[in-house]
């Protein structure tokens, strides 16, 4: 097969054979055809689309193009759980425990944060002695065995993808709403789960500002789960202000595990039990009234907490910092940001915010970026919050006093005081099923 007679049958507008889409996966994933070949075909998608048929056969061979994951030794119903990402999003530690603690089990490969949004494997590894590199016997066996396991990414999981995806961030074909989908839905179909519940964030701290845009990829990846035999939900939800009151590794640890034991904020709290009920609407356990209140059950009698200390134990960590989260390490430095006039806290930009957690040592810029697990914020005041003059809108952590003046510049310009309070915006902002 000839690489420059599919570059050329995509840019004069022509649908791709499953052969021929086959060919361009496994060649990027192998490194077989030139990047520039590579990245010319991208363009031709970006400029031309691709069907619907196409977008399925892309992702099924990126998900086949490496190590897929084999969780037939795992007893009973297996779970994903997906969020584009977000600035203070922790739901997975929360969503995880609440499900398994009903009966799913969650055999969960995740990532590392990345710029402005945050990783559920930095967030664990946070917690002294937690390994998220493990063997697939590790990975399947305490899985089968507490019914929860959070791995990081195996280094052959979808090659095809991640080639896919350095070239598209070189080329400016990112935008590209077939790739995307494609891209995390590779790896969701890799994981192996039976069903998956994808949460599309919306607003300033997610990739898709609108609603319209996080609908249309919502509906193209609910597509690909259908196509590929899955059950599968998006929910699109409300990403324009942080998630919960805390961002930062070991504070976000920390606040998943008050809000299992009932001590979240509203926010996080409706979302996890919105999240928990679909994903066990989908597997079969009532409708989704009665998995809302299953999910709230599980954290009232303290069953969740109990198997997210249980899960951490197996995976090598100590379940006193689950059972006792002060324990979670904290920066040295704290520096108290303090509103300059009295009013509503009109607008708290997520993407801004999020960006100056990472400017305290949070984040990371490149993967191999190390990070100071103890740097954050955590937000006295919120969106919606009345203030006062000089009253603490949030603390900032960092291990290092130099990076706070250019961490709270790009706070303060997060937040924007006003005289009348904001309309209040729902959590949830639709369902696509």
């Amino acid at each position: 097969m000839n690489i420059k007679d599919i570059i050329r049958k995509k840019r004069d507008g022509y649908e791709l054979s499953k052969d021929e889409i086959e060919f361009f996966a496994f060649s990027a994933a192998d490194e077989s055809v030139p990047d520039y070949q590579i990245s010319a075909l991208l363009m031709a998608i970006y400029l031309n689309g691709m069907t619907d048929k196409e977008m399925l056969e892309l992702t099924d061979a990126m998900a086949r193009s490496g190590d897929t994951a084999d969780l037939s030794g795992i007893s009973g119903i297996k779970a994903d759980k997906h969020s584009t990402g977000g600035v203070g999003d922790k739901t997975t530690l929360i969503v995880a425990p609440i499900v398994s603690s009903c009966g799913v089990k969650i055999a969960k490969m995740s990532g590392r944060g990345l710029g402005h949004t945050g990783g559920t494997v930095d967030k664990l590894e946070s917690i002294p002695g937690f390994r998220t590199s493990l063997s697939t016997e590790e990975f399947t066996g305490i899985a089968d065995k507490c019914g929860l396991c959070i791995a990081g990414q195996s280094g052959r999981l979808c090659p095809a993808d991640k080639k896919l995806y350095a070239l598209r961030d070189a080329t400016e074909t990112v935008e590209s709403l077939p790739l995307i989908a494609s891209s995390i839905m590779s790896k969701k179909l890799a994981g192996g789960a039976d069903c998956i519940v994808l949460d599309v964030k919306c607003g300033s701290g997610a990739f898709m500002k609108t609603v319209d845009s996080a609908r249309e990829l919502a509906d193209k990846m609910v597509k690909i789960g259908r196509g590929a035999g899955k059950k599968i939900a998006a929910l699109i939800t409300d990403m324009d202000s942080p998630l919960g009151n805390c961002i930062g590794n070991s504070l976000e640890v920390w606040e998943a595990v008050q809000t299992l034991k009932g001590n979240g904020s509203d926010d996080l709290t409706e979302l996890c039990i919105i999240l928990s009920a679909k994903i066990l609407e989908l597997a079969g356990f009532g409708s989704n009234g009665e998995c809302r209140k299953a999910a709230r059950s599980a954290i009232e009698s303290g069953s969740a907490l109990k198997k997210l200390a249980e899960s951490v134990e197996l995976q090598g960590g100590n379940p006193d910092y689950i059972y006792n989260p002060d324990l979670l390490s904290k920066a040295a430095y704290k520096y108290e940001i303090v509103a300059k006039e009295s009013g509503f806290i009109g607008h708290m930009d997520a993407l801004k915010v999020g960006s100056s957690c990472s400017m305290l040592g949070a984040g990371r810029q490149k993967k191999e970026d190390s990070i100071d697990f103890g740097a954050g914020i955590v937000l006295n005041r919120k969106t919606g919050d009345r203030v006062k003059k000089g009253e603490i809108i949030a603390v900032m952590y960092s291990s290092d006093e130099a990076l706070f003046e250019d961490a709270v510049l790009q706070f303060e310009e997060s937040v924007t005081i006003s005289d009348s309070k904001p309309a209040e915006k729902p959590i949830l902002l639709e369902i696509i099923e």
